[in-house]
C-alpha cells in the first residue's frame, strides 16, 4: 500500500513479521525454562527490603527491550526517518511488551493463556504499524495513528497500575514502577499531541505528582481497576492541562478538559471500587 511522495505507510511485512514472531517465542519459552529464582533481601534501618527475580521478570524485561530494538530496526526502514534513530517510536511497543507480559506471566498454560499469547502479539502489531505511520507527519493516517497510540498509551498505564495492585506489590515498588511508567506515557502521549514536540519536565512533573497520589491510595480498600482509575484520571488531566497551556489555548478549555476527565475516572472508580 503506497501514500504520497514519501513512501509507504506500513513498515515491510516480512521484516514486522520477523519481530512479531521473536515476541511469540520468546513468551513461550518461558513456559519450558525452569530456573529457581533468585532473591535479594536486606536489613536496613527500619526498612525490610526484599526483591525476588524470577523467569517471568526477566523475559519480560528481554522482549520489552527486543520489541523496542525491532521497533527501531522497522522505523528506520520508513522514507521519512532517511535512516535516523527513531527512540521516540520504541518508547511505547517496548512498554506495551512489558505490560502484557506481566499478567500473561500469571495465567496457567492453557486457552486462556494462548488467547492472552496471541491478543498480546496482536496489540504490539498494532502499535508497531501505529508507530510506522507516526514516523510521517505528512501521512494522511496520522490523526488516526495518533489517537490509537494515546488511547493504547492509557490503556496500558491502567493495565500496570491495576496488576500490581492485584499482585500486592509492596509500596516501595509499587510507587517507582508507576512513576516510571507515568513520566514515559506522559512523553510520549504529550510528543504525540504536540505534533513532535518533547516535554521532558514537564512529563516528570506528571510522572511525580503519580507517584504520591500512588503513595496516598496505595493502602485504601481500592479494587485494581479502580486503583488504576484514580491513577488513570490525573495522569490525563495533568497531560491535557500541560498540553493545552503550550498550544496557549482559551483559559476555560486549558482547565475545562482535565477537570472533566478527573471527574469522570474518579466517578467511575467510586462505582466499582
Amino acid at each position: 500500500m503506497q501514500v504520497q511522495a514519501h513512501g509507504r505507510s506500513l513498515p515491510n511485512i516480512d521484516h514486522l513479521s520477523v519481530v512479531a514472531a521473536m515476541i511469540v517465542l520468546a513468551y513461550t519459552l518461558e513456559r519450558f525454562i525452569d530456573l529457581p529464582g533468585w532473591q535479594i533481601a536486606s536489613q536496613l534501618p527500619g526498612l525490610y527490603i526484599e526483591f525476588n527475580i524470577n523467569v517471568s521478570m526477566v523475559t519480560s524485561l528481554l522482549v520489552a527491550c527486543m520489541t523496542a530494538a525491532g521497533a527501531n530496526w522497522l522505523m528506520q526502514d520508513h522514507p521519512a526517518a532517511q535512516g535516523k534513530h527513531a527512540l521516540e517510536h520504541a518508547i511505547l511497543p517496548g512498554l506495551t511488551a512489558l505490560v502484557i507480559g506481566i499478567p500473561l506471566s500469571g495465567i496457567p498454560v492453557g486457552i486462556g493463556w494462548w488467547i492472552g499469547l496471541i491478543s498480546g502479539a496482536f496489540i504490539i502489531v498494532l502499535v508497531l504499524i501505529a508507530e510506522y505511520i507516526a514516523v510521517d507527519p505528512q501521512d494522511i493516517h496520522l490523526p488516526l495513528a495518533s489517537a490509537a497510540l494515546s488511547a493504547v498509551s492509557f490503556a496500558l498505564f491502567l493495565v500496570l497500575a491495576g496488576a500490581l495492585r492485584a499482585g500486592g506489590v509492596r509500596l516501595l515498588y509499587n510507587v517507582p514502577a508507576l512513576v516510571f511508567a507515568a513520566w514515559l506515557v506522559s512523553l510520549r502521549v504529550t510528543n504525540l499531541r504536540l505534533h513532535g514536540e518533547w516535554t521532558i519536565y514537564e512529563s516528570a512533573i506528571i510522572a511525580l505528582v503519580i507517584g504520591q497520589i500512588t503513595a496516598a491510595f496505595n493502602y485504601w480498600p481500592l479494587t485494581p481497576i479502580a486503583f488504576g482509575l484514580v491513577l488513570l484520571g490525573p495522569s490525563y488531566a495533568l497531560m491535557s492541562l500541560f498540553c493545552n497551556l503550550i498550544e496557549e489555548k482559551p483559559f476555560r478549555q486549558v482547565i475545562f478538559e482535565p477537570i472533566i476527565s478527573i471527574f469522570i475516572a474518579w466517578g467511575a472508580a467510586l462505582i466499582i471500587r
